[in-house]
């Protein structure tokens, strides 16, 4: 199972959407895929069906460091083809608790070990901070998918959170890639997006994979996910047919790794 978190530290910029209709397009591809929701808000969580979240019995906050043996069939949910592990806002707890654990990083790599040989894909909703819970998604992953919406400020960001991949490479898990940047929200009409994309390739273009496809931007996307219907699953939409190209970019892609 290859895990892949999508993460970035800088909210708004389509870090859950990605999540969901990449997983969901990799399991229209015919891959097994796992998503696992690591916000407290849990909006990946209600995007996938869930309307209240933080009235379900399991969550990723009380399974995660339960020292009872759960079920998997008690706490992994089902959307069509692909199975979720949901969040709540119990995670603020969770985060607290792993903040004085002993190998507080490794809690998430350790509990996802039983899930290998089930699945394909694992895909890791990050939210958007770089505390600990982002440090345990980065831990436990092969790779890392970083959303950047086309402003100044998104890709002044990118740097910061680079060097967190750096760190982490270099102390806690040597194998972590970069899969790539997404540009997400791009208008192709825009000359000022289009020249914050090229600053990104300019600048890290021969180190750093940019996925060749971006996701425009689509009125649609947040009123699907209110309703639980992922994007992707909408033929013709724009922004739906990019996040279907983007599973199949990923799948033929290589990993660019020289940043880091």
């Amino acid at each position: 199972m290859k895990i892949v978190a999508i993460a970035n530290q800088k909210g708004g910029v389509g870090k859950t959407t990605t999540a969901i209709n990449l997983s969901v397009g990799l399991s229209e591809l015919g891959k097994r895929v796992l998503v696992i929701d690591l916000d407290p808000q849990a909006n990946l969580t209600m995007g996938l069906g869930v309307d209240y979240p933080d009235e379900l019995d399991y969550t990723i906050a009380n399974v995660m460091l339960s020292k009872e043996k759960i079920k998997k069939q008690d706490y992994v949910k089902k959307y069509d083809k692909l199975d979720f592990i949901p969040a709540s806002i119990e995670l603020v707890e969770l985060e607290d608790k792993l903040g004085t654990a002993i190998g507080r990083e490794s809690y998430l790599a350790d509990f996802l070990s039983e899930f290998k040989e089930d699945y394909d894909y694992c895909i890791i909703d990050c939210l958007p901070s770089l505390n600990i819970l982002t440090v345990n998604a980065l831990c436990a992953s092969d790779e890392v998918i970083i959303p950047v919406q086309s402003q100044y400020f998104s890709v002044k960001g990118l740097e910061l959170l680079l060097n967190t991949i750096a760190t982490i490479k270099a102390k806690i898990n040597k194998d972590l890639q970069i899969a790539g940047v997404l540009f997400t929200m791009l208008d192709g009409r825009s000359t000022f997006q289009k020249s914050a994309a090229e600053i990104v390739k300019v600048k890290y273009g021969e180190l750093l994979n940019v996925f060749e496809t971006y996701i425009p931007p689509s009125v649609k996307v947040s009123d699907n996910q209110s309703k639980g219907l992922p994007i992707v699953t909408e033929k013709g939409n724009k922004a739906g047919d990019a996040y279907m190209n983007l599973a199949k970019e990923y799948l033929k892609k290589e990993i660019y790794s020289g940043l880091i």
